[in-house]
């Protein structure tokens, strides 16, 4: 009865008419896809998990799993929870297991958490994202809001791209360079050019105290000619279509011109994380939550129109 009531309340909420907001400045805005998280279980409609221990590439200490003490609905709020505990999962992905349906190869890691993906529920071609979340701190804290193309039309990693809208680690350990005396980055960057390991970047990194407290607003605005990065409405990065580039197309604009898929997780450990701050990982004040209040996407009709699925929201 639980799971019936439970698959009900998915389908209620995916019909349930967007809300009514504000829209962002400027003129032409429609909000196509939202989750406010006001639901008592996240929306299985909106989101998959994603569960495996392969660590992401960046030698990650954790495992991803679909467990309700990694990632729920807490007072209008999704939480996601790394925990240090001893975690088994699949060693791989599943896009590189033989058969992805089966786990494979186990592997234990340390730590657990949780990484949850609009992949072949939703997905956009330009637009502007938004999130209203509170980052978790500590040495090998690694929270991110980021996008990955819906299908590889360029090629493997990174030569189909990957937008990352938000990426922190070991916010608030201390830190020289840092003018509270505490790690306060926040960064911005794409990835593309050739498959790994031919790839290449580009980012910014953006001290912001305002950021260890409290919850603030991360946005993107990806246009066919840039896209700008945005906290709290404040402007801190730009980058422009001849600053990327892949070898999968000679087509202006390309990878970022194609649909892409919204990505949120909770890594711990890992290259980014262990080579900052005070290196490594600290086993210290956990769990460590990563707070989601709203996710809302907004599109201009003058634009490409959203690329979801028929039957979910800005579907067409």
């Amino acid at each position: 009865m639980r799971h019936l009531l439970a698959l009900a309340a998915s389908f209620a909420a995916l019909a349930a008419p967007l809300p009514t907001l504000a829209a962002p400045i400027g003129t032409g805005w429609q909000l196509v896809w939202a989750d406010e998280f006001n639901g008592r279980v996240i929306n299985k409609a909106k989101w998959s998990f994603d569960v495996d221990c392969w660590g992401g590439g960046n030698a990650e200490r954790q495992c991803y799993t679909d467990k309700p003490r990694n990632a729920r609905i807490v007072k209008g709020q999704l939480v996601i929870a790394a925990r240090h505990e001893t975690t088994t999962g699949p060693a791989l992905p599943a896009s590189q297991r033989a058969d992805p349906a089966q786990p494979g190869a186990l592997v234990t890691r340390d730590y657990s958490s949780a990484r949850l993906t609009t992949r072949g529920k939703a997905s956009w071609r330009y637009g502007r994202i938004e999130v209203r979340a509170a980052l978790p701190h500590g040495q090998g804290t690694w929270p991110a809001i980021w996008l990955l193309p819906e299908k590889d039309t360029y090629g493997t990693w990174a030569a189909s791209g990957e937008i990352d809208m938000l990426e922190a680690v070991n916010l608030g350990v201390p830190c020289t360079a840092c003018a509270g005396g505490k790690e306060d980055t926040i960064l911005g960057t794409l990835h593309f050019g050739k498959p790994w390991p031919g790839n290449t970047h580009a980012g910014t990194e953006f001290h912001d105290p305002a950021v260890l407290k409290g919850f603030h607003t991360y946005a993107i605005e990806w246009q066919p000619d840039q896209i700008v990065w945005q906290v709290d409405g404040r402007t801190y990065a730009v980058r422009q279509r001849s600053e990327w580039w892949t070898s999968g197309s000679a087509t202006p604009g390309a990878p970022f011109d194609q649909p892409f898929h919204l990505i949120l997780n909770l890594a711990f450990g890992g290259g980014l994380a262990e080579s900052r701050g005070l290196k490594g990982v600290a086993n210290t004040n956990f769990p460590k939550r990563f707070l989601i209040d709203w996710v809302r996407v907004w599109q201009k009709p003058s634009q490409t129109a959203s690329a979801a699925p028929a039957g979910t929201e800005g579907g067409k």
